[in-house]
């Protein structure tokens, strides 16, 4: 750019006033662009630092997450081994009403038979009570007379 107006200087012949007029201005379009590239650096630390902390914040966030998945993880595992425990459990309690179901029939039918065998008791009690009365029936009979 400098060149370029000295050129335009040397070319149309400008006084010397007008040539400290134009390095004036050079000088002030020097001055111009030194503080627009600081404050478009300044812009871009701005940006840069901006653009750190959302990535740290991010790094923070997944690292958070990776810490619930880990805790997740965990409990599932936990989940796992109450199941299996609960399956055994399980199968122990099915093995449990296996044995119940045969013992009941048992019962049923040692109830059975021992209904039938009372009932045949009580009959023979009862004949044998008759005996027994007729038995005595006679011997006071044979007593009387």
């Amino acid at each position: 750019m400098l060149l370029l107006l000295l050129k335009q200087v040397y070319h149309r012949g400008y006084n010397s006033t007008e040539m400290n007029n134009g390095a004036d201005k050079l000088a002030e379009q020097r001055t111009q662009l030194l503080e627009s590239r600081r404050q478009e650096l300044v812009f871009l630390d701005n940006e840069i630092v901006f653009n750190e902390a959302i990535i740290e914040e991010r790094d923070q966030g997944i690292q958070e997450i990776q810490h619930q998945i880990t805790e997740v993880n965990e409990i599932f595992k936990d989940l796992a081994v109450l199941v299996h425990d609960q399956g055994a459990m399980i199968d122990d309690i099915d093995t449990h009403i296996d044995n119940s179901v045969a013992a009941t029939s048992q019962a049923k039918g040692q109830l059975s038979k021992a209904a039938k065998t009372q009932k045949s008791n009580s009959s023979l009690i009862c004949l044998l009570m008759v005996i027994f009365g007729v038995v005595l029936l006679i011997v006071i009979i044979v007593l009387a007379a």
